[in-house]
């Protein structure tokens, strides 16, 4: 409380406040990803990631009092156009302030995530912000790159945390709130960097993991503080509405729900509210995922190319077509994709069910029409399995065969490939002990690589974090200095993300090889000497990695051993990811 008297009081009649953020640097809006930016030391720098946690707003009446919106939290990732928030409710009256924090106040920054309702501003796998193993919240990141005097790239990343950093914004604003209104909040990126404590990039300040007596993490929270201002208060315009057709449940009364079990330890996942799960979803789904009539010569199914066994994937480098055509990446793993956003290395479909359709159609794939499929399917007359139109009646109630159908059952079978079943999990259960081996590839995994401050880890948790040892992220790791395939660019158009893919999970990983999008390295070990010494400079490469000596780490070869050693224990060992099982 800053002064005056909290409280949350009713009122007959109340708006809602739609709260935006928008980004300058200086005077023009900000950029993301150009190096054109010079702070006040004058140097150049870019912005790659700006990501935080809001919390605590909070308005104060004309006579002192505060109106405050407990348990209230917003999450903003504005490169990607999350940047926007509404509080509701507000009763009726003139207010003069805006108070807020950047952060998570303390009860909920050490409390259990794996609880959170799976569309919750907190929710890990909705924000990537939570630290995982080591508790609490990340509450602000900025990363990006800085230019050298001699010319070249480097890359910094300050991630600002832990309770004693919680930051408070207060704004002065005049708000007659007699009817929805909207406010315009500016966050100035040049103060970041130089509103209080001018910040100068160096090899000694191109990161912060706000640690305890970390000078540039409190100079960093103070110069965030001072870095909003109120740029607008104006009536909420409406949006114009769109048509749209809600989406259909299509269940048989009879299905029979199924039971989706996960590890206590993963975020509540958003499961499709229009596709519930069920047995019989499930193994049809299954079927057909194992069908080789979704081709055009009826020779491949979707498990030709993404084997149980390797954990849906496959050994080859590239995959070959059903009429021998050669792919262009490497067959992605299939589980755990209920915490997934995106689909395809590239994150061009948004959701599962419109993934699982794509192979089907292209051309260097099965090569078919969904139409067609959709016919074969119909008539399939083998004798010794149950016909298809039964199948599809016992799940969506009526026999008829649609590609929606198709893809709701192959999305219920993908969606249930759950994988927490590792000597990792058991051990964290206390089943099973890892080795001090192990033990210090854990720790290799979790610490950063910054010699400076007496860090000599691996560094892989920034993208492979968390309990599902992945991110939401497209990443350039490194792999070419001019990027053969553009990768994300593809998709959006920026330039900032050209040669960046999919962070995939590190969960089984012992099982997937080869590895990368385009299938370049055979074995774990030249995964992890590429990361020592073949990390290659580009415009684009991840700053978490541009921070880093020319060309990679350092580690000894005992620990790169160690690491690995660690990764082995993410295998799961359950029996359905053990062999290939489908159901007739």
């Amino acid at each position: 409380m800053l002064d005056g008297v909290d409280t949350l009081l009713g009122a007959t009649q109340s708006y809602d406040l739609h709260v935006e953020i928008s980004l300058k640097f200086f005077k023009a809006p900000l950029s993301f990803d150009a190096l054109t930016n010079k702070i006040s030391s004058g140097q150049q720098i870019s912005v790659t990631r700006l990501d935080f946690l809001i919390s605590n707003i909070a308005l104060r009446r004309s006579d002192g009092t505060w109106l405050t919106q407990l348990n209230r939290f917003a999450y903003v990732s504005a490169r990607e156009g999350h940047q926007s928030f509404r509080v509701n409710n507000i009763p009726t009256d003139t207010y003069d302030q805006i108070r807020f924090n950047i952060g998570v106040p303390s009860a909920e920054n050490h409390a259990d995530p794996s609880t959170l309702a799976p569309d919750h501003p907190l929710n890990p796998n909705v924000n990537g912000l939570h630290w995982s193993w080591q508790g609490g919240y990340i509450f602000l990141a900025i990363e990006g790159d800085w230019l050298r005097a001699n010319g070249q790239r480097s890359g910094y990343s300050y991630h600002l945390a832990n309770d004693p950093l919680l930051m408070t914004v207060a704004l002065p604003i005049i708000l007659d709130l007699q009817e929805d209104k909207e406010l315009s909040i500016t966050l100035d990126i040049a103060k970041v960097f130089s509103e209080k404590h001018p910040i100068t990039l160096s090899d000694d300040s191109t990161s912060t993991h706000s640690r305890v007596g970390d000078r540039l993490a409190i100079q960093l929270r103070e110069n965030v503080e001072h870095a909003f201002s109120v740029k607008a208060i104006r009536p909420l315009q409406p949006k114009p509405l769109i048509s749209r057709t809600p989406n259909k449940i299509e269940m048989a009364a009879t299905a029979t729900p199924y039971r989706f079990t996960i590890s206590r330890s993963f975020p509540q996942p958003n499961l499709p509210l229009d596709n519930p799960l069920t047995e019989e979803g499930v193994a049809l789904g299954r079927r057909l995922f194992s069908e080789t009539q979704l081709s055009i010569n009826n020779t491949q199914s979707c498990r030709s190319c993404h084997h149980s066994e390797s954990m849906f994937t496959e050994s080859r480098r590239y995959s070959v077509g059903a009429e021998g055509q050669i792919g262009t990446r490497n067959a992605m793993p299939l589980f755990n994709l209920a915490w997934r956003k995106s689909f395809f290395w590239d994150g061009r479909s948004p959701t599962l069910r419109d993934q699982v359709l794509r192979p089907i159609e292209d051309p260097l794939e099965m090569h078919e029409t969904l139409e067609h499929v959709v016919k074969k399917l119909a008539v399939t007359t083998d004798k010794t399995t149950t016909p298809y139109p039964v199948m599809f009646a016992r799940v969506f109630g009526t026999p008829e065969i649609t590609s929606d159908r198709l893809a709701r059952a192959l999305e219920q079978f993908l969606l249930t490939q759950v994988s927490y079943h590792s000597k990792f999990d058991r051990s964290l259960l206390g089943e099973t002990t890892l080795t001090d081996e192990e033990k210090r590839g854990f720790e290799l995994f979790h610490t950063e690589y910054d010699p400076r401050r007496g860090q000599f880890g691996a560094d892989c948790f920034h993208c492979h974090g968390g309990p599902l040892f992945q991110s939401q992220s497209f990443a350039n790791n490194g792999l070419d200095t001019e990027a053969k395939d553009v990768g994300r660019l593809t998709v959006t158009g920026r330039a900032g993300d050209k040669g960046k893919f999919a962070v995939p999970s590190l969960r089984n990983i012992a099982r997937t090889a080869p590895y990368m999008h385009d299938g370049r390295f055979s074995t774990l070990e030249e995964v992890v000497t590429h990361y020592m010494t073949g990390v290659q400079p580009s415009s684009t490469l991840d700053p978490n990695l541009a921070k880093h000596p020319l060309g990679g780490l350092a580690l000894s070869a005992a620990d790169q051993r160690a690491l690995i050693a660690f990764l082995n224990t993410l295998t799961d060992t359950s029996e359905k990811f053990l062999k290939s099982n489908p159901s007739k």
